[in-house]
Order: structure tokens, then sequence, then C-alpha cells
């Protein structure tokens, strides 16, 4: 996890589909290839969402590639058919067990592998989840290989490693001079990399720009580790290669990749296990812990694994694959202010700010101006639409005169497109506040316009620079009885309104359509 010593997924993820396989590329063995863009999910959230929740958050929001640190079967068992792949974290608590008994091992792969894969893709075990070198030392390698003996059966193969601090790579800038720690090399290093070796896994290293930056007091500009433009005066070439690299996480991924060739192992591939940036932090000690800075590195790391593809200036042919830590703000964990922010959600699901990706096929190109709707999620369910759609167009208040009949928005007439002009409604009503698009979990948001043919959501730019002024009371009248004719609907459908009743709010609701309105 991110932590200051270095040792270490905005929104509605229809926000970011983010596991979209681009490549064939090799990653590691199994389905851990790439380019893709991962979210790992840590626990330490108040409200954490129980496992059938959780599935249908991911499945909603699109997100098919997630990184747990201590997985459970319940969640497993959620995740059944959604097509989400996950990487499966073994939690050091465990590799004692592990070590010393590989029945332990097997037992553990009985109960949370076996049962799903690869009906639930399990894309590869990242064992540890703190490398400390007391532990590590003698307990990581023994239970890396129990539990390769208890999968060796498994098909397709799954692919097995230990997520390692990217401290643990000595004198990384420039990059050609990297070389891992000399004292772990003989017991562990050497090791650890032949066993990746042979059982095709990749090293999993977790890369944190955020860290180098702070430590460097400004000798890595700001705008390096964000991925941003750099005058080719500002742009770091190694002078023993004359490679230029423009952003520090190419530099530390080549680090790592010099690292590997040092000890002739430059053939296994690297996967980022984590990586990432604080949305906020301490103002005196962490000054650049700020949402825009959160939202231009995440966004520019997408961009640069998915859409650019160029690989690193030593291997431009290999573009790693990487998990974003966090998908949710983990608010219970200790230590400074900026632990508690990395997260792209809320834990309640809402974005803690929106990301910016244009162009990445699979995502949702959210533009500079940052709009954005509320709408139905995707396989949620019609009955639990249903009474989200009654809520808001009654005790919520939204305007839902366009989804009446005859108006602009009540085509096509089913529940999913009627909510999700309710929602949306709602939403800009609230003034997108946090928690607005949620609806029990049946909402999501977009950046992408929902409005059709004459059909316009209240968030979209065309409607929002309408200024209509000038209501009267017979405006106002009006809209009370088509809000009345709506709450009469719900009555209707429970079948205890009177005929006589129903033909008169008819009568009004003709007289009211050409109203806009916004129920109270």
């Amino acid at each position: 996890m991110a932590s200051t010593d270095f040792t270490l997924l905005f929104f509605s993820l229809s926000l970011l589909p983010l596991l979209t396989t681009a490549a064939t590329a090799a990653t590691g063995g199994g389905d851990v290839r790439g380019p893709f863009v991962g979210l790992v999910i840590g626990e330490d959230v108040s409200g954490f969402l129980p496992p059938a929740d959780l599935a249908r958050f991911l499945v909603s929001q699109r997100i098919n590639r997630i990184r747990l640190y201590n997985p459970d079967a319940s969640l497993l068992a959620a995740l059944n058919g959604t097509g989400v792949s996950v990487l499966l974290g073994v939690p050091n608590s465990l590799l004692l067990a592990f070590a010393s008994s590989p029945a332990s091992a097997s037992t553990w792969i009985s109960r949370l592998v076996l049962p799903f894969h690869p009906a639930v893709t399990i894309s590869g075990l990242a064992v540890g989840d703190d490398f400390s070198p007391s532990v590590s030392l003698s307990l990581l390698l023994p239970a890396l290989q129990s539990l390769s003996s208890a999968i060796s059966s498994v098909r397709p193969p799954i692919p097995i490693s230990t997520p390692l601090p990217f401290s643990l790579i000595i004198d990384p800038f420039p990059p050609s001079q990297a070389f891992f720690n000399q004292t772990l090399t003989p017991n562990f290093f050497l090791p650890l990399l032949n066993f990746l070796s042979s059982t095709n896994s990749p090293l999993m290293l977790n890369v944190y720009p955020y860290y180098s930056f702070m430590r460097s007091r400004g000798v890595i500009p700001l705008d390096s580790a964000l991925f941003k433009p750099l005058p080719p005066s500002k742009e770091e070439v190694d002078p023993n290669t004359l490679l230029h690299y423009t952003n520090l996480y190419d530099a530390m991924i080549d680090a790592a990749r010099f690292a590997l060739r040092n000890l002739n192992f430059s053939h296994i591939p690297i996967l980022v296990t984590e990586t990432g940036w604080p949305s906020a932090g301490d103002a005196r000690t962490e000054p650049f812990a700020t949402k825009d800075n959160a939202d231009t590195y995440n966004s520019n790391l997408i961009k640069h694994v998915l859409i650019d593809r160029a690989g690193t200036p030593l291997v431009p042919e290999e573009t790693p694959s990487a998990y974003i830590y966090e998908l949710f703000d983990e608010d219970r964990r200790p230590g400074p202010e900026s632990e508690r922010h990395w997260g792209l959600f809320h834990g309640n699901g809402t974005p803690v700010y929106l990301l910016h990706v244009e162009g990445s096929g699979g995502f949702l190109a959210n533009d500079s101006t940052n709009r954005t709707f509320c709408v139905a999620a995707e396989g949620a369910d019609r009955r639990d639409l249903q009474a989200a759609l009654d809520w808001s167009c009654g005790p919520g208040k939204a305007n839902c005169s366009e989804i009446q009949p005859g108006e602009d928005c009540y085509d096509p007439n089913n529940v999913r497109s009627h909510a999700s002009y309710a929602f949306d409604s709602y939403y800009q009503k609230e003034g997108k506040a946090v928690g607005s698009c949620y609806f029990q979990g049946v909402a999501m948001l977009t950046t992408t316009d929902p409005s059709h043919g004459d059909c316009i959501f209240p968030g979209s730019k065309q409607i929002r620079n309408i200024t209509k002024s000038g209501g009267n009371e017979t405006q106002s009248s009006s809209a009370e009885e088509i809000c009345s004719w709506w709450r009469l609907s719900r009555r209707i459908r429970a079948g205890d309104c009177k005929g006589s009743t129903v033909s008169s709010m008819i009568i009004m609701l003709v007289a009211a359509f050409s109203f806009s309105f916004t129920c109270s």
C-alpha cells in the first residue's frame, strides 16, 4: 500500500472501463497481459460495500480489472459471471503458514481459487502485502513455492509473484546505473528472479512518482512526475545510454529493467501493482497532494498506458500494465493525511474527482469542461430503478416534466430511460453534490451526453446555456398539478385511486403539458 517510507483504483467508471486489454505484449503469464489499467481495492473504508453491492458497482462502472489485498470467497462468488478479472493478494499474515506447510497453501487455493477460476478469472497471485526483509527473506520464497505447487495443475495457468517497493532499487537516476539492493541479491533477488523466470511470472513493482518527486526536494520537475510536457532542457538524458526521459514514471520503469538486466533477467516483464497520486494531504507538509494533481497524474497514466502505448525509452515495444492505487479513499488508514486520500471514489461510490481521458476507446471521454450526467447504471434491476424513479420525481423534487406522455423525453417509454432523465435532473438540481448520483447503487456518472433527438438532458451544455426567466404563478400552479399527477400515478399502480380522481388528474395534466416545472 502507499506509505511514506516508499514501500509501498471518478467516478462512475462508466467513467473508466479500466481494464480493456489492448495488446498482446506480455507482462506475465496467464491472464496478466497488457497493456491494461486496473484498480486496487483496499478495505480500510467506512461503510465498505457488501460483496454483492461491490460487484454491482464494479459492473455498473465497467471496471473489469481489480487487485484485492485480502480476498474473501463471498466477493469472488459475487463476481462470478461479471467478467471482472482479479489479482488475488496473499497477506503477510499467511506467509508463515504457507512457508511451513504446503498443505495450508493447498487449502487456501482450494477455498479461494479452485471454486471460481476460470469463471472468475484469477489473473495472478500477489504474495505479501508489505515487504519486510526480516519476514520476506525467510518466509516469502517458501510461501511462493508452496502456492506455486498448489496451483500447478490449474488451467489456464496462474502467474504468481510478490509486489516489491521501488525503494529496493538503488541509484535509480539515471536509470542505466540502477541495481537491486546488493545485500538482498544473493539470498533474495536471485532465487526470486529464478522462480519468476521458471513460472513465467512478472516482476511486480509498486511505482510511485509522487514519493520520488517529494523526496527530490525540487530536483525532479513536478511536470515530469505528472506526465506533463517538458521543454527539452528539462528532459532527463541518461548519460550512459543517451535515452531521453520525458516523465518520471518511465524512468522508474527503466531503472527496474536495468536492475533486471544487471542480473541477466531482462526477459522478465514488469507489472506495476500500485501507482497513483493522493488528492489531499497536509497543507504544510504535503502541498502537492491535491485533486488537480491526482486528476492529472491518473488521467495521464491511463492515456500513457492505454492510448499512447509507447512503452519506455529503453523498451518502446512493451508497455507495462498498471493498477491504480486505489478505488476508494481509505478514510480509516493511519498515518499522514494523504494516506486517506488516494481513491478515485468515496466509500459511498461517488467520485472524489473526475478524470480527464479522451480517445481511450473503452474509456469515457471526459472533456475539460467537467460536464457530468447521472444516468441509470447498466445491469440495474428494473424494480430498483422504478423505486428510485418514483423517489426522484416525488420526494426528490426532480423535474420530470419532460418524461411525461407527449413530451420530448417520453420515448423510449421504459423505466431505464425515464430513470436516467430523472436521475440527471436530481443530480443537476443538487449541484452535483457528493452522493447525489447513487440511488442505492442503481445510478452512475458519465461524461457522455445522454441527450438524444429532441430530448435534451438537464446536464447538457445546450440546456445549461438556456436561461429561462419570467416564471409566473400559472406555471407554478401547473407544475404542482403535474407533480400531483406523478404522485397519483404511484397510487394508481398500487390500485388505490378511483376512476373519477384519475379523470380529473388527466384533465389537469393535459392543461399543464406546455409548462416546465420542478416538483415540490
